[in-house]
């Protein structure tokens, strides 16, 4: 089981995510879109690298195991 499998489909669902985001924001222009933004998408992109690099340690912890315990 590779984890990294994973690791690109979170970075794709991302950038999917953020590219309809954007659009998103052509038309839907107030307050509410601007706290929405604030919110919960600024810290997305950090917050995905974040995970990426985890999902990265536990796929070469779990090699290493698997190493070890053949």
């Amino acid at each position: 089981m590779s984890l990294n499998g994973q690791k690109s489909r979170l970075a794709s669902l991302t950038k999917s995510f953020s590219l309809r985001w954007a659009s998103t924001q052509s038309h839907w222009r107030d307050v509410r879109s601007a706290e929405f933004d604030h919110r919960f998408l600024q810290d997305l992109p950090p917050r995905v690298n974040q995970a990426t690099q985890a999902i990265e340690k536990l796929d070469e912890l779990l090699n290493k195991i698997r190493k070890e315990c053949e």
